[in-house]
């Protein structure tokens, strides 16, 4: 197998409905677009992206939703893409279909005492469904990087629990570590980069909002609790 000598992600611009959470009760949240902002955003994102890949060419998974797709259209780096898979394993975290921001907003606050991970919307999904597909979509990865053409590099355009869960899988890390984890920024880029030992090292790392480690478990964070 031929892995790759990084693999990119970027999450995908800010949206109409970082501005107006009631578009989700008459837009599906997969046609949501990015606002001018966004592709502001996109469009920075993809400068640096273009000095990572220096030159080289890539390979971009892209997640089906209209926002992550105007994302890796603003990247502006089609000269150097090898080929576009679009990759419905990476989309959004499913909540509901038509949503009610005040339904939403309550089931959000109940996920924030649950734990993200394991929380399930109603009509939707928990974070450990995005993992599991995660999982397969990385399945996906490997047979590809066999192939004798792979390119040097891979993007994967998606979004920010997308983006954490599949860090968590690829490196292995604890459910409690998951959960401090603080979500990426609009269009942030995250890179793992493979290391002359041939592990790879995530660039930047995410920020955290709890002090947590990667191997803690459920156990240390009960003795924290008062």
């Amino acid at each position: 197998m031929s892995a790759p000598r990084q693999i990119i992600m970027v999450r995908h611009g800010h949206s109409a409905a970082n501005l107006d959470t009631s578009i989700y009760e008459r837009v599906p949240d997969y046609r949501i677009p990015l606002t001018e902002q966004g592709v502001d955003e996109a469009r920075r994102a993809g400068q640096q992206i273009r000095r990572q890949l220096d030159g080289e060419r890539v390979r971009v998974y892209v997640s089906p939703y209209l926002r992550a797709y105007q994302t890796l259209e603003a990247l502006g780096i089609e000269d150097l893409t090898d080929s576009v898979v679009e990759e419905p394993r990476l989309r959004e975290q499913d909540w509901a279909n038509y949503q009610v921001p005040e339904e939403i907003e309550e089931q959000k606050r109940l996920r924030d005492t649950y734990g993200h991970f394991f929380y399930r919307f109603r009509d939707g999904e928990s974070g450990s469904d995005v993992y599991d597909r995660v999982t397969g979509f990385m399945e996906t990865l490997y047979r590809h990087w066999a192939r004798p053409a792979y390119p040097p590099n891979a993007l994967l355009v998606t979004h920010g629990l997308t983006m954490r869960l599949f860090c968590m899988r690829w490196f292995r890390w604890t459910v409690e570590y998951f959960e401090s984890l603080n979500n990426p920024e609009n269009a942030g880029v995250h890179t793992l980069v493979r290391q002359p030992s041939g592990r790879y090292r995530l660039s930047p790392p995410f920020s955290q909002w709890a002090v947590r480690t990667t191997r803690d478990t459920v156990l240390e964070s009960t003795l924290d609790e008062p």
